[in-house]
């Protein structure tokens, strides 16, 4: 594959189990330019993130990908670290190395800007994370949707949430980040919960993977290791859910994934339904458009439906990929 057939893309995570996944995936993926990784807090604080995903880079035998730190906390709220992802953020996994790579000396929303704008092809960008980084960027530099694809985003549900019983973890972090990006003015893919949750990997594969030489394949074997599947997936109790990586396998093969143009968007208010992504799916309008206009809203292309299996075994052939590649330092992670 050629560089002009290589999707660009740029990840803005908060390495994190499941965004680690995702960048050993677009890592190995050929199809995919890996231009750029911002880093924001989330699963952990911002700079235990940015150690994260320089380690992960490391391992995953990636080129010269500039990473850099970004925001520390929500646009408003205090920031709030997710728990399920041990200590570390990444599963408190032994024997993860020091990264060997260090971040850019700029901050993430200079990154973003400069990548964006210097691709030669538009840039598909891929949120995995609270959308902090992502709204200081559309606000300060609109002129990136120029150069902008389209925006895939992990985050958001149309039915139940994990944040709260109706709020999706990234959304709930920051939700006045979140309703920016959808004004964003670029097309958008939603991501949600409720195909998050439905691809995982069997059992026997994470056991393989976890029993590989290489060391890049062998920390996805343990990161699914430490993502048990969905209580109600029919796939074993060693199973791992990808989460954040099906967002990154939906820009590679977005026909894996069934999604609707709807409108979407974020309960600001406080209480219960703070940071809920509300996803109208009526045919037609009801009495509070009828009698009192219609709300301009962007409509949002949401994940209703995923082809798991697809997904699962386009990430074990890309993961595994890596063997080849040549490990260096990363011989350290054993």
């Amino acid at each position: 594959m050629t560089d002009q057939q290589r999707i660009p893309v740029i990840i803005d995570c908060d390495t994190g189990v499941d965004d680690a996944l995702a960048l050993l995936f677009a890592v190995r993926h050929p199809g995919l330019d890996l231009r750029a990784v911002t880093c924001v807090a989330g699963n952990t604080d911002v700079d235990g993130v940015v150690r994260n995903t320089l380690t992960v880079l490391d391992v995953a035998g990636a080129g010269d990908v500039p990473v850099a730190r970004g925001a520390e906390r929500p646009l408003i709220e205090p920031a709030r670290s997710a728990t399920v992802h041990g200590r570390d953020g990444m599963g408190d996994i032994a024997g993860l190395p020091a990264p060997a790579r260090r971040p850019v000396d700029t901050d993430a929303v200079t990154l973003l800007r400069r990548e964006i704008l210097a691709s030669p092809r538009p840039v598909t960008l891929i949120p995995t994370a609270p959308l902090t980084n992502i709204a200081l960027l559309l606000r300060t530099h609109p002129e990136v949707t120029r150069n902008l694809e389209r925006i895939v985003f992990m985050g958001g549900a149309v039915a139940v949430g994990n944040a709260t019983p109706v709020a999706e973890f990234n959304v709930w972090h920051d939700p006045e980040a979140a309703a920016i990006l959808l004004t964003a003015g670029v097309p958008i893919t939603m991501y949600g919960l409720d195909v998050f949750q439905r691809v995982v990997v069997p059992g026997e594969d994470v056991r393989r993977l976890r029993a590989s030489t290489e060391p890049g394949t062998r920390l996805a074997g343990d990161l699914l290791a430490h993502r048990p599947s969905a209580p109600e997936a029919d796939a074993g109790e060693s199973a791992g859910g990808l989460g954040d990586a099906g967002a990154v396998c939906a820009v590679v093969d977005p026909a894996g994934l069934t999604t609707r143009p709807l409108p979407v968007e974020v309960s600001l208010a406080p209480g219960p339904t703070r940071g809920q992504t509300i996803v109208d799916r009526r045919p037609r309008h009801g009495e509070s458009e009828t009698h009192h206009g219609v709300r301009e809203q962007a409509l949002v292309d949401v994940g209703l439906d995923v082809d798991a299996e697809r997904y699962a075994r386009l990430y074990l052939g890309t993961v595994e990929r890596g063997r080849g590649l040549s490990s260096g330092p990363r011989d350290q992670y054993t």
